[in-house]
């Protein structure tokens, strides 16, 4: 019986690659990236295995950004051949952005000991980039190429829009949508590879939506902006593992979940024509859309993976890997690019993540998924004061004048130790009526702000979320004026 082997395999510089400057169609060429990389750990093991004439039941895990298989040991001179061949196609047609790294060791001893060994051997090696070099390797520098730019702002796209992709060995980084040599369906289904895909359309329903024209869409003020979201503590829970079936078992639940429930979310009516998906991974996603889709759908998104976890996971000792987290970043401008407003909501996902676990980053604070929910009741009874009892959209502006004012030093101190100013404050913006309903509504207003104390203000930072939620919802005058010209 001839001895078995783990190959993991790894992509590295994803985010930079992403992030890096486009020469054609940023937007559609940023979609193009997402969705080669997305593919590319699906696609590289499986075309591997079929390269070699293996069962495709081999394959462990892949998705993300790495993949797992299983060979024989008479397959470890081929496999190496045919990821270093991968990995010089990868590095050309990327601009040497993002580089595929891989490590082997034997089947031997528990999963624990085994793993441990691949990520030693993965340390190794990118440790000693230059352990194997060519002979060229001290020759004169010379500067890498462009990224294939034609590829990704047009072929790569197309990738969602075909039900398969097809891989042939003369190119093998390079994932084009239909037949090839070796070709596989993407959707639902064992055989297939799960990805979401889904992409809002123009009014002609072939065209994908711009970031510009989502915004547009958008109740109220129409501004854009991104949603990402990452599981917390994933890799604590993975090295958690003891066997590799629960391994396996673990990483395609996690895939299938953001792949399917994102894509499903995303076809619902209230999403549809409003939301893009930039990618779905292993333990985290990303869509970009208009503003008053993204605080919903985040929402969806938590309270599916709460449930998902009370399923699948319940069994597992331990909060990691059990949690979501989630960041929103909008577009301070109609001239900023998807690119940037990316990079700024996992920004924000950092910070999110450094202050709490199990919360949100939006409109300028973190919250608990609790007081996103308070934040969102308390925004519809900022929006019913305008509504239904004729109070001006300006007063939203002057009472988020408040929490502004309060933000440095000296000043924040004063203003709290003289709480009646800030009472005072509010009654110039709410004045006193005898209507008893509004009455009613106004007083339960104020202590939604400030609590109920008079004497000990506290400005609660739901109450900023929802001031902001309030504000993007009401359409000035000034916003419609901007729209017409």
């Amino acid at each position: 019986m001839s001895v078995q082997i783990f190959l993991l395999g790894r992509l590295i510089g994803a985010d930079e690659f992403l992030l890096a400057p486009a020469r054609l169609d940023p937007e559609r060429t940023l979609l193009g990236r997402a969705s080669w990389l997305n593919l590319l750990s699906e696609v590289l093991p499986r075309a591997l295995l079929a390269e070699l004439g293996l069962s495709r039941i081999l394959l462990g895990t892949s998705g993300g950004d790495q993949f797992l298989v299983l060979l024989p040991e008479e397959a470890r001179a081929q496999a190496d051949e045919f990821l270093s061949a991968a990995a010089a196609d990868v590095s050309r047609i990327t601009g040497g952005t993002v580089s595929l790294a891989w490590a082997i060791t034997e089947n031997l001893g528990d999963w624990t000991v085994v793993r441990k060994r691949l990520a030693e051997e993965m340390r190794r090696k990118r440790g000693s980039m230059a352990a194997h070099a060519d002979a060229d390797w001290f020759a004169p520098f010379v500067p890498a190429p462009e990224p294939d730019a034609e590829y990704f702002a047009t072929t790569a796209v197309l990738l969602r829009d075909k039900g398969s992709a097809g891989w042939n060995p003369e190119q093998p980084a390079t994932i084009v949508p239909g037949s090839a040599k070796h070709t596989w369906q993407i959707g639902p289904g064992l055989d297939s590879i799960a990805m979401a895909r889904h992409l809002a359309r123009e009014e002609d329903g072939a065209t994908p939506a711009t970031a510009a024209v989502l915004g547009r869409r958008a109740n109220g003020k129409p501004v854009w902006g991104v949603l990402r979201g990452d599981v917390d503590d994933f890799m604590i829970r993975v090295r958690r593992l003891l066997t590799i079936e629960e391994n396996i078992q673990l990483s395609v639940m996690y895939k299938q979940f953001f792949a399917g429930e994102l894509e499903v979310l995303c076809s619902m009516k209230d999403f549809w024509r409003k939301v893009s998906v930039i990618y779905a991974g292993g333990d985290d996603f990303a869509v970009f859309g208009s503003w008053d889709a993204l605080l919903p759908l985040a929402r969806e998104m938590q309270r599916m993976f709460h449930r998902f976890n009370e399923e699948n996971l319940r069994d597992f000792p331990g909060a990691e890997g059990k949690t979501l987290t989630m960041a929103i970043a909008l577009a301070p401008g109609p001239e900023a690019s998807l690119a940037s407003v990316y990079a700024e909501a996992g920004h924000h996902l950092d910070i999110a993540k450094s202050s709490d676990k199990d919360c949100i980053y939006a409109l300028g604070r973190v919250l608990e998924w609790k007081q996103m929910a308070d934040a969102a009741e308390l925004k519809e009874a900022l929006l019913r004061m305008v509504e239904e009892y004729g109070a001006s959209p300006q007063y939203i502006q002057d009472l988020c004048g408040i929490y502004r004012e309060t933000q440095t030093g000296n000043r924040r101190q004063s203003r709290m130790e003289r709480p009646w100013r800030f009472h005072r404050r509010l009654n110039r913006v709410l004045p006193p009526t005898r209507d008893r309903e509004l009455q009613k509504a106004r007083a339960s207003l104020i202590a939604d702000l400030a609590g109920k104390n008079p004497a000990h203000v506290k400005l609660r930072p739901g109450g900023r979320v929802a001031l902001e939620w309030a504000r993007l919802s009401t359409r000035t005058e000034e916003d419609r004026g901007t729209e017409n010209a």
